[in-house]
């Protein structure tokens, strides 16, 4: 594990305001990177096979973050389960153990990228690698395969401690509020029939009010119009917002006591959504894996039963995107709209039963490999001295284990619906992009919230 590039820990608290700014810092890195070309390809009009998946990815497609964060979280992903299942043993509470299983996760990361990249430009993504040449394909590989370590170092940089969150939930949130800002006021003109008219919502809005002689048909045009975003994407994106941040405040509160000091009460929350974004997340990482598999070997071998049992493909409404018409990728994806989902029931039902299930058991695994299942919260609160009221040592894990599992798994399942919910009503950014924007935003605003006590009482620090 020595070869790979590690983040020291810091040797002291740091301050709030470099937070910020190293924060700020990493983030116009990942930025920057997102605009980078890759130097060599040819062309990327080719499928994109991860088209639906990129703002929740955080990649930019033909950029140094083609692949995104999708290394990073699925190494993360694997190495828990490993951990959770007992094939690999780590006691966290040895360094070294800690230190041997964050190298792994590193390397497995680095790895990843390596694969996936490896896999994209052999399969054209980038032009025909018998054009391109060993030198340049072997060069596209070293590339992603770099910048793949720059989002491990960056995240690692913000988990150290020396900034605020992960840089995994600040590169996904960035991307999904960037793709919201761009689809509202993107100033990009498209001929669709009716004269140009403007990619983003709210401009098209006044362009069409201000141009049209009939202001009623204009409203009903900008509100409505089914090639390019509309206000009611942006509304329903606003309602999704307002649902999950409302949903944000559903807590059982067990009421605790110290063992050891007399009168000495409080309470332990048990939060609706108990494994936070954690489902949806992992349950984005399996499906584009998929999704990104499933393509590439239709491509090859598209007569294949298996393969086409995997997923078959076709292009989107006369485009070069490719979109899965079948097979197991086809009930993994959303419907495109109510309508779709009308008009194909049985793809709709087994899809909503999917996200419902796969949330739901990913929240419960979840519980298990992050140390915060119901024997994890109890030696934490014996450990404190502290136990439930009314309760002994042994009942108070029975009631743990009563309530935890519960809320993780019912939680998960609510994220699932809502991430349903916003993709059939038109939420901008898909409903997965905009759950995890959400939760993470309000995630950001707790840290500020705590971090601003801790260092000036009620207000911020700068």
């Amino acid at each position: 594990m020595a070869v790979l590039p590690e983040i020291a820990a810091p040797e002291r608290k740091v301050p709030f305001r470099q937070k910020v700014l190293w924060t700020a810092v990493t983030l116009f890195i990942f930025l920057v990177c997102s605009q980078v070309p890759l130097y060599g390809i040819m062309s990327s009009d080719s499928s994109d096979p991860l088209y639906w998946m990129r703002a929740i990815l955080a990649s930019n497609r033909g950029t140094l973050m083609e692949l995104g964060i999708t290394p990073v979280v699925t190494s993360g992903m694997f190495m828990q389960l490993l951990a959770g299942a007992n094939l690999i043993e780590v006691d966290y509470s040895l360094k070294e153990d800690r230190s041997l299983f964050n190298g792994a996760q590193k390397l497995f990361a680095v790895l990843i990228a390596f694969g996936q990249a490896t896999v994209s430009v052999m399969n054209g993504l980038y032009g025909p690698p018998s054009e391109l040449g060993a030198g340049i394909c072997l060069l596209l590989v070293l590339q992603l395969v770099v910048a793949g370590v720059i989002v491990v170092l960056l995240d690692e940089l913000l988990q150290k401690g020396y900034g605020l969150g992960s840089g995994i939930s600040l590169f996904i949130a960035t991307n999904v509020c960037e793709t919201i800002l761009w689809k509202a006021l993107s100033p990009t003109t498209y001929n669709v029939g009716n004269g140009p008219e403007f990619e983003g919502a709210l401009i098209a809005l006044f362009h069409l009010l201000f141009t049209r002689s009939n202001k009623s048909r204009a409203l009903k045009e900008a509100f409505y119009r089914q090639n390019l975003p509309n206000v009611m994407n942006l509304l329903a994106t606003a309602l999704v917002f307002g649902i999950v941040i409302y949903l944000q405040g559903f807590r059982v509160e067990l009421p605790v006591k110290s063992s050891r000091f007399r009168g000495q009460r409080g309470t332990y929350p048990i939060k609706l959504f108990y494994t936070s974004n954690m489902p949806i997340m992992l349950q984005s990482a399996l499906t584009s894996n998929m999704f990104m598999i499933s393509q590439l070997i239709y491509n090859r071998f598209p007569d294949n039963i298996l393969v086409r049992i995997f997923g078959t493909w076709t292009p989107y409404q006369g485009t070069s995107q490719m979109i899965a018409s079948g097979g197991l990728a086809y009930y993994m994806s959303p419907p495109h709209s109510i309508t779709e989902a009308l008009l194909d029931p049985i793809h709709t039902v087994v899809y909503v039963t999917f996200m419902l299930t796969a949330c739901a058991l990913l929240s419960k695994t979840w519980i298990e490999v992050s140390g915060s299942s119901p024997r994890d919260v109890a030696k934490q609160l014996k450990d404190q001295n502290m136990v439930m009221a009314g309760h002994r040592d042994a009942s108070m894990y029975k009631e743990l284990k009563r309530v935890i599992p519960t809320a993780a798994a019912f939680g998960g399942a609510v994220l699932g619906a809502v991430s349903v919910f916003a993709d059939l009503i038109g939420a901008i950014g898909s409903g997965t992009g905009i759950l995890l924007c959400t939760t993470i935003i309000y995630q950001y605003w707790e840290m500020f919230v705590k971090e601003s006590i801790e260092n000036s009482g009620d207000a911020l620090a700068f």
